[in-house]
């Protein structure tokens, strides 16, 4: 355990009355303006489902798994964390209930709890606390925020709940909770309502948890009525209920805390030296953001995970739109995206397309959708219309140019026709076990990898060094013995892994192609606004030089 000089400080963070009201945002922000306070700040997710990692849910059932750089599969607000505080996370700032329960199931099994009878409480809600305290200790934190996955009052996190709440009586005045929750403005009334609140929070109650904040999320700001409604009927003070509307951007909401002396408020709740954060570098990506832009772009993005039910998701590819905004800010264009189902372009053809100023195929898994895939990346070869492929977007252009140009008509990934005659995209080796004995979670070749790149290529032009690194989450890949044939028909193949020589980037040279590349690795995870990554700024350039 970490020696400490004062307190370890805890903030947890519970919502409210809807799910996706932004509590990952608020938990984000809370960290923001303590660190740039000066405070050593760790956050930690808690997931509510019982898979040990977000690696195996379908990102329509619960938005774009979000990739570490040391291959830890997580939520998305783990994402939002490293974006907002330009700091790598991993594996001890996402814990699922899955995880907690598989780790005291096998400690009873080694017989680690010398025959007690093992039960939720104190076994489930000891090793929550111990993974809080495990965080903490490793980056030796001042203070710890704790953001409860799900709702007050779903049954999955009750135990969450419960250790927030027995921390609070066994650590007085190091502990505070926050509730952000949901006041909804219904157009038929015309007001906003605070009963849903009360409810929230009179369920936190219920559990033996009284929060020292609420922070509202709404559409506008909160007024006098409202904060005197929430003061009456949730026992918070009117200076504790904090406003949280909806902004152009999300990096204006910790500006939006401050304004209202969130800062201020949680250090002096928690005993804490009063410090201001400094939020220059904030002020200034905000003024980027709101900019006038100097060209609007239409970028279609042609993937398989966009509808739920009746309706369109776009927390299925977070990261990437994300990593297309700190591009468009960093080459002040706008970017409007035209969303494509890759099945539509099987049953209607690549004209649906349409002319976009650039084209990008993502991530993806199996077969459904892929030959649309296929179909767009070949349309964007054939149109000269810039094209970035990413991971599943990189293997499937690899077979439109096998395809179409090297006259390999029958060529495929093995992934979806185990029997094509040409697998220019095969397993890789050490994959085949896992496959076999139906390991899928946390089997693939996953998080950082490093790479060299082939010095005259575009790939080298946009990272400016041989030497890279990115984030990988795949277990098929270019196949080698294709390499000296789709070479000779014209593709480029400009980066390889050191260590296993496995093919990274590929290309079309600039003579023939304004902006043609496709990259196994993931370079949307390791995107910052205040670095947007190397690869979207130079696909956002292309576009906007050919549009």
């Amino acid at each position: 355990m970490t020696k400490r000089s004062r307190p370890l400080k805890y903030i947890f963070i519970s919502g409210g009355v809807i799910s996706g009201i932004g509590k990952g945002i608020t938990s984000a922000s809370i960290c923001y303006l303590l660190k740039n306070s000066g405070y050593n700040v760790v956050p930690i997710k808690f997931e509510n489902y019982l898979n040990v990692d977000a690696g195996t849910i379908n990102p329509i059932e619960h938005g774009d798994p979000y990739l570490c750089e040391d291959g830890t599969e997580t939520d998305m607000d783990i994402g939002t964390y490293e974006k907002f505080l330009s700091m790598e996370m991993g594996v001890d700032n996402f814990v699922t209930m899955g995880k907690i329960y598989k780790t005291v199931i096998d400690r009873e099994r080694r017989f680690e709890y010398k025959g007690e009878d093992v039960e939720a409480i104190p076994h489930i809600t000891n090793e929550i606390v111990d993974r809080i305290h495990m965080a903490a200790d490793k980056k030796n934190a001042d203070i710890v925020v704790i953001e409860l996955g799900g709702t007050a009052g779903e049954y999955q996190n009750v135990f969450y709940y419960e250790a927030s709440r027995m921390l609070t009586l066994q650590k007085p005045g190091d502990v505070i909770h926050i509730h952000v929750s949901y006041v909804p403005t219904p157009k038929h009334l015309g007001e906003p309502k605070t009963k849903p609140t009360q409810l929230s929070v009179r369920t936190l109650n219920s559990m033996g948890i009284q929060p020292n904040f609420i922070v509202a999320r709404s559409e506008k700001y909160l007024d006098q009525r409202r904060r005197d409604r929430f003061a009456l009927f949730c026992n918070v003070h009117t200076d504790d209920i904090i406003s949280n509307p909806d902004v152009e951007s999300v990096y204006e909401i910790p500006l939006v805390l401050h304004k209202q002396d969130m800062t201020k408020k949680i250090l002096k709740k928690l005993s804490l030296e009063e410090r201001a954060p400094d939020l220059t570098a904030l002020h200034r990506l905000v003024d980027s953001v709101k900019a006038t832009k100097e060209k609007t772009l239409h970028i279609a993005i042609v993937g398989k995970y966009f509808s739920t039910g009746d309706y369109q998701l776009r927390d299925s590819y977070a990261a990437l739109f994300d990593a297309l905004d700190h591009a468009a800010w960093n080459q002040k264009v706008t970017i409007k995206t035209q969303w494509l189902d890759a099945e539509k372009i099987e049953k209607e053809g690549t004209d649906i397309i349409g002319k976009p100023d650039g084209i990008i195929v993502p991530i993806g898994w199996g077969e459904r959708g892929a030959e649309g895939m296929i179909a767009a990346a070949n349309y964007a070869r054939e149109k000269k219309i810039p094209y970035l492929g990413l991971c599943y977007g990189m293997q499937l252009a690899v077979v439109a140019f096998a395809r179409n140009v090297a006259g390999l008509k029958d060529a495929n990934t093995a992934e979806n026709d185990s029997k094509t005659k040409n697998p220019v995209i095969h397993l890789i080796n050490d994959q085949e076990k896992f496959l076999k004995n139906r390991a899928y979670g946390g089997t693939m070749r996953l998080g950082g990898w490093e790479a060299l790149v082939k010095k005259g290529t575009l790939a080298y032009k946009i990272y400016g060094t041989s030497d890279t690194s990115e984030r990988h989450r795949h277990r098929y890949e270019f196949n080698n013995e294709y390499a000296k044939l789709l070479e000779e028909k014209g593709l480029v193949i400009s980066a390889r892994s050191k260590k296993e020589g496995l093919v990274e980037i590929v290309e079309l040279d600039p003579s023939v192609h304004p902006f043609y590349l496709g990259t196994q690795g993931h370079p949307e995870y390791k995107s910052y606004p205040s670095k947007p990554h190397p690869i979207f700024v130079a696909f956002i350039a292309a576009c906007k030089k050919t549009a």
